[in-house]
C-alpha cells in the first residue's frame, strides 16, 4: 500500500487483493494453489455436482450429435410402425404417426438444452446490468428499480407466461425472448446484495477517491468478486428455464409440433399413456433427469465458489 496524498492508495488490491486475502485464510492442504485449483478441488469433491455435470456433458453432446446418432429424421412418418413397443429397431419404440421416440427425444432435448441455455444467459445478462446500476448507485435509483422488481416478482410467473405467450403467439424464438424477460429478478436481487456490500470496500473506496470512473471500479473491482452468485444463479436457471418451457409446451403454448421438445412430446401422449406408457416415460424421464443435474451442479458450484461455506467441509 502506498500513501497518495493522504489515501490509502488500495486499487490495486482489487480482485487480486481479496483472493490473496482468502487463500492466507485457506487451510494447510490448499497452501500454494491457486484459487482455481482451489475451486476444482472443492468442485470435485461434492460428488453429486461431478455426476450431474457427467450425465450433463453426456446431454449436451448427444443433442449437438443426434443427426449422426440416429438413422432417423424427427418427422419420418412410418404408418406400418405405429405404436410399435421399445425393440431392438425403435430403442424407445414410436408414436401414433410411426416416428422414432428416441430419435424425438434426442431432437427435443437440442430444443430444450437450447432454450434452457439461451434463456439463463439472457435472465442473467438482463438481472446482472439491472443489478449492477441498483447496487452501485444505490439511493433513488435502488428503490425505483427494486420497487420495479419487487412488481415483477408479484406477478404469477405461470398465468402470465401463458398470457403473453398466447399473444406472442407459439414459436421458438418467442419463447426464449418471454422467458428472458421475466425470469430475471432474482439475479437482479442477488447481483444488487453482493454490489452493496463491495462498494464498502476499502479498495472500491480508494478507487472512487483517485478518481476511477464508475464504469472502471464495477467492471474492474466489483464485478469479480459478485460472479459467484451470477454463475450459481445462471446455472440453475437452466433448469428451471427447461422445466418453464415444457410446462408452456405441455399447455400448448410453447414449441409447436412437428418440432419435438420434451414438453410437447407429452402433450401428445397424455391420450394413449395408459395404452403406450413408453411415450410418456422418455420424455418425461428426460426433464427430471435434467432439471436435477442442473439443480446438482448448481449446488456444486455454490458449495465451491461461495466463500462462506466452511473450508473443512467434507462430501461423502
Amino acid at each position: 500500500m502506498v500513501y497518495r496524498d493522504g489515501f490509502i492508495d488500495q486499487v490495486s488490491e482489487g480482485y487480486e487483493g481479496v483472493a490473496a486475502r482468502e487463500r492466507e485464510a485457506l487451510p494447510e492442504e490448499y497452501a500454494g494453489k491457486t484459487l482455481l485449483q482451489i475451486f476444482i478441488r472443492r468442485f470435485v469433491r461434492h460428488k453429486l455436482a461431478m455426476a450431474g455435470l457427467v450425465v450433463l456433458v453426456v446431454l449436451y453432446s448427444l443433442a449437438i450429435l443426434t443427426p449422426w446418432i440416429t438413422p432417423y429424421e424427427f418427422d419420418e412418418i412410418d404408418l406400418y410402425n405405429m405404436y410399435s413397443p421399445p425393440s431392438a429397431q425403435h430403442w424407445f419404440g414410436t408414436d401414433e404417426l410411426g416416428r422414432d421416440t428416441l430419435t424425438r427425444v434426442l431432437y427435443g432435448g437440442r430444443i430444450s438444452l437450447m432454450v434452457g441455455t439461451v434463456v439463463a444467459i439472457l435472465s442473467s445478462t438482463i438481472g446482472t446490468l439491472i443489478g449492477m446500476i441498483a447496487g452501485y448507485y444505490g439511493k433513488w435509483v435502488d428503490n425505483l428499480l427494486m420497487r420495479f422488481v419487487d412488481l415483477m416478482l408479484s406477478l404469477p410467473l405461470l398465468p402470465l407466461l401463458i398470457v403473453v405467450a398466447a399473444i406472442k403467439g407459439p414459436g421458438l424464438g418467442g419463447i426464449i425472448i418471454i422467458l428472458g424477460l421475466l425470469t430475471w429478478t432474482s439475479v437482479a436481487r442477488l447481483v444488487r446484495g453482493s454490489f452493496l456490500s463491495i462498494r464498502e470496500e476499502d479498495y472500491v473506496q480508494a478507487a472512487r477517491a483517485l478518481g476511477a470512473s464508475d464504469w472502471r471500479i464495477i467492471v474492474r473491482h466489483i464485478l469479480p468478486n459478485a460472479m459467484a452468485p451470477i454463475i450459481v444463479s445462471t446455472t440453475l436457471m437452466v433448469g428451471i428455464a427447461i422445466l418453464i418451457e415444457s410446462v408452456l409446451s405441455y399447455l400448448g403454448f410453447g414449441i409447436q409440433p412437428p418440432t419435438p421438445s420434451w414438453g410437447n412430446m407429452l402433450h401428445k401422449a397424455k391420450i394413449t399413456m395408459t395404452q403406450y406408457p413408453w411415450l410418456t416415460y422418455f420424455p418425461g424421464l428426460m426433464i427430471v433427469l435434467t432439471v436435477l443435474c442442473f439443480n446438482f451442479v448448481g449446488d456444486g458450484l455454490r458449495d465451491a465458489l461461495d466463500p462462506r461455506q466452511t473450508l473443512y467441509r467434507r462430501y461423502t
